[in-house]
């Protein structure tokens, strides 16, 4: 699966899109609210259901506003509504530490089928969690996991290997990607996917020296042009 594009931006998404590079698309509030996406439930549904119809069968991952559990449920059931390939987010756990997230998250995905990504994760042991709980996808947020002083490899590499060893069928998705180097130490070191803004992944495609290569050959084949035409 490789690469997710993070942005609420239509227009990023059909750029991409176009080359063929991007598996998917995540979002969340904040991005949204980013991306000039203003007017409530209302204009979630709008840009969600637009970006959802943009690259199905791709899927999209579009985040709860609340931690009630309750709410959460109403909220993700009417998500899944919206478009057959959206994908709920649910945080791991609540802003003050509750843990009836991964209640949610069984019960859309046993009782409701409904597909979860549970995100910002900060460790493997809280990945197998949410893989043991039954999310499709365990989001670790890789570059905020370097800020607090250790490296995301590690955490990456003892999740897949406690995810495979136990045959669950959770994808392992590394967001927060702050350098273009982060996406393929991380994809090597067993993520399934990296989730990657417009900028990193602009960055992934332009090289300083490829463009001092295509102007070479750009200005030896005017000079070629040139010569045949004396």
């Amino acid at each position: 699966m490789a690469i997710f594009l993070d942005t609420g931006k239509i227009e990023d998404v059909e750029k991409f899109l176009r080359m063929g590079v991007i598996r998917g698309v995540t979002t969340n509030p904040t991005i949204l609210l980013k991306a000039g996406v203003i007017g409530g439930r209302d204009a979630l549904r709008k840009r969600s259901i637009e970006i959802a119809d943009l690259i199905k069968p791709l899927p999209l991952s579009v985040e709860v506003t609340t931690n009630d559990f309750e709410h959460m449920i109403v909220q993700a059931r009417e998500y899944a509504q919206w478009a057959g390939n959206i994908n709920v987010k649910i945080t791991v756990h609540g802003p003050d530490g509750e843990i009836e997230n991964f209640e949610a998250v069984h019960l859309l995905e046993t009782k409701y089928d409904i597909r979860v990504n549970m995100t910002a994760m900060m460790s493997a042991q809280q990945c197998l969690l949410g893989a043991l709980a039954g999310a499709t996808y365990v989001s670790l947020f890789g570059g905020r996991v370097n800020n607090m002083g250790y490296n995301c490899v590690d955490e990456i590499r003892k999740a897949r290997s406690v995810i495979d060893d136990q045959d669950l069928k959770a994808k392992i998705i590394i967001g927060s990607t702050r350098e273009v180097l982060n996406v393929i130490e991380w994809l090597e070191a067993g993520a399934h996917i990296v989730t990657v803004v417009p900028e990193i992944l602009k960055g992934m495609i332009v090289h300083p020296y490829s463009k001092e290569t295509a102007r070479m050959f750009l200005n030896d084949a005017r000079k070629a042009e040139e010569m045949l035409k004396s």
